[in-house]
């Protein structure tokens, strides 16, 4: 059976102990953290941090799903779009190469302390003047040392595909899975990620069996091949009924969670809302 959650990343105009707070008030089995400014930015998010979210989720008594380590925005004063998944894990620069892995670090160290299952973490796109061989053979050493890190722990490693990023569909991730081939690497799978690359969400779901640690919700207007902006689900045009079919088929029974952080100014609507369309399914 499946889990519904909701990621704090929708509420970053509150503090992370509020988010998960007005998240618990929605029905929600579960919340994802956001691992990045303004809720969990690593090297800022000091023990005091810590104390007030593990609080917060006591209270609450919501599970987590996920670390969602995709971004580091945190890390620029002035970042342009550009940067969303700078620096990455592909970076050619060796020193902001390692700084991105050892944040991933930290963040499977507040995986470890909130009893979540798993961290995301997004591949980044090949920059100008990395070819993108060189760009697999860091992503590939990069993801060794974060996964030597993550096993004794007990935490799954999921990369996120996203088109336009050197892991952007779902047979490019099931590749670096298998060329991996460390069993706590899987694939945190964007069901709008797939949609807007083009391919059906359901087979990609099927696809991917065994090797989902976690599952990122939103509609997208346009279905397959449209434009990449998260919605409320109901207010676009992907297939739920499909979607949670194909879960099920496979027996997932981890969290799926939803992903809206185009709602900055209303999350707790789009929270319930969302909630209130998707409850039928789990």
């Amino acid at each position: 059976m499946v889990d519904l959650a909701f990621s704090t990343n929708a509420y970053t105009r509150h503090s992370l102990p509020e988010a998960v707070s007005r998240i618990g008030d929605h029905g929600y089995a579960g919340v994802e953290l956001l691992g990045d400014s303004p809720h969990a930015y690593f090297p800022e998010f000091d023990d005091a941090d810590r104390a007030a979210l593990c609080e917060t989720l006591e209270e609450t008594g919501l599970e987590v799903s996920n670390i969602n380590a995709n971004t580091a925005m945190g890390y620029y004063d002035d970042a342009p779009p550009s940067a969303f998944f700078e620096p990455s894990v592909i970076r050619a620069d060796d020193d902001a190469r390692e700084w991105r892995i050892e944040y991933t670090k930290s963040a499977i160290d507040l995986a470890e302390t909130v009893d979540a299952p798993a961290v995301c973490l997004a591949s980044g796109r090949p920059l100008p003047g990395t070819p993108p061989g060189d760009a697999r053979r860091y992503l590939h050493d990069s993801l060794h040392e974060i996964l030597d890190y993550a096993t004794p722990r007990g935490i799954d490693v999921g990369i996120e595909f996203e088109p336009e990023l050197l892991v952007e569909n779902t047979d490019e991730v099931l590749a670096v899975i298998d060329e991996i081939d460390r069993d706590a690497l899987g694939v945190n799978l964007d069901v709008g990620h797939a949609a807007v690359y083009g391919e059906d969400v359901a087979t990609s779901i099927r696809c991917s069996a065994g090797s989902i640690t976690g599952v990122h919700l939103e509609d997208i207007v346009g279905g397959r091949r449209g434009k990449h902006y998260h919605r409320i689900p109901g207010e676009g045009d992907l297939d739920f009924r499909a979607i949670f079919d194909a879960l099920d088929d496979i027996g997932y029974d981890g969290f799926a969670t939803l992903e809206l952080y185009t709602y900055p100014d209303e999350p707790d609507r789009a929270a319930r809302t969302a909630y209130d369309e998707l409850a039928a399914y789990v």
